[in-house]
């Protein structure tokens, strides 16, 4: 296990503007635009005032709401908005809502999306927020695999330690992130670049193998240690095995029950993989653990295929469970319909594959 340690910030603080108006741009945020700034009582206020010089150098107006929950991404779901008398209306009116806080499987996020506001997702580390900034070409690799993941009906994952799952596909929206939000309704995450949708309810079936090097990145920010192999049936884990990380995995999920035949947090939930050619899967191994500083590369390298179990309310399911397990792993094979688009871990589609820009 990687210890958490504090590393000195590389990115200038003076440079946050930069990257914010550049980020902004990249939103097409413009003059006489309204920007909504969400944040809470644990904001980085650096992040607060980059916004507001970054909007005022575009022409955009700009304000910013203060929320007293303190969301995490160990408690997903979390309703910020709507239960404080007028902020989902204040949100909705907004041309883009820029949230430092994860609003995920939140019933106010989908009105909000439905108005046709853009919501941004902003809770990476400084160094990060530089390292990840799209490259050219990731939203089209992204809007391409959107359309490949669209029309299929069957996935396969396979790989070499063990795992061998199929699910269906088509019940569920691909929901696609490319690391700005410029579209109307569309929701982003600044250093985002991946893929994925919820299976058919009840299609998930077969094995998942978790091997030492893939990441559990929620709740926890670790590298699996030792291999946990699990058994899923109609939709459900129904076999966790495995030493330590099995342990850590089952202790999360049963604490997520509401009650003993509760099998929510069991469930498979989204499913899909990363292409960011800036996100570095050893990014735990050089910077140490703080979750700050991998919410958003360990889901996002190229190639790494996304399993995760709990909820579906995202995708319009029913499932609304904090029982929420994150695992990127490594070294799949995925075949949308037979057909390979990720071999070993690789990329082996081009129209997938996006250059790495020097950073």
């Amino acid at each position: 296990m990687i210890q958490s340690a504090f590393r000195s910030q590389e990115v200038n603080p003076a440079k946050l503007v930069q990257l914010y108006r550049k980020e902004f741009e990249l939103c097409r945020v413009k003059k006489g635009e309204t920007i909504a700034v969400m944040s809470d009582l644990a904001t980085r206020r650096e992040y607060i005032q980059a916004a507001f010089a970054a909007a005022d150098d575009l022409g955009a107006d700009i304000y910013e709401l203060c929320v007293n929950a303190l969301p995490s991404w160990t408690k997903v779901g979390v309703p910020t908005i709507g239960q404080c008398k007028g902020t989902l209306e204040a949100l909705s009116a907004a041309d883009i809502v820029v949230v430092f806080h994860v609003p995920l499987f939140t019933k106010w996020l989908k009105q909000v999306m439905d108005g046709g506001t853009r919501v941004l997702m902003i809770i990476d580390a400084p160094d990060d927020l530089e390292q990840l900034m799209s490259p050219a070409g990731l939203k089209e690799a992204c809007k391409y695999a959107e359309s490949l993941y669209k029309k299929t009906r069957r996935v396969r994952v396979t790989s070499e330690a063990g795992t061998d799952l199929t699910y269906a596909c088509g019940e569920y929206p691909v929901m696609t992130q490319w690391g700005f939000a410029d579209e109307r309704g569309h929701f982003d995450h600044w250093g985002g670049g991946h893929i994925h949708t919820f299976p058919n309810e009840g299609s998930a079936q077969g094995t998942v193998v978790l091997q030492p090097g893939d990441i559990v990145i929620l709740p926890y920010c670790r590298y699996v240690a030792d291999a946990v192999k699990l058994e899923i049936r109609e939709g459900h884990i129904v076999e966790v095995q495995g030493g330590m990380d099995a342990k850590l995995m089952r202790d999360w999920l049963d604490d997520g029950k509401s009650a003993s035949t509760d099998r929510d947090p069991y469930a498979v939930s989204h499913l899909g993989w990363g292409m960011n050619p800036q996100a570095l899967w050893y990014g735990i191994a050089l910077h140490g653990d703080l979750p700050e500083r991998h919410r958003a590369a360990a889901r996002t390298f190229p190639g790494n295929f996304l399993f995760s179990t709990g909820p579906n309310t995202q995708g319009g399911g029913k499932r609304n469970t904090r029982g929420h397990y994150d695992v990127p792993m490594r070294d799949c094979t995925v075949e949308l319909d037979g057909k390979v688009v990720i071999e070993r871990g690789k990329i082996v589609d081009d129209k997938m594959r996006v250059k790495r820009e020097p950073r």
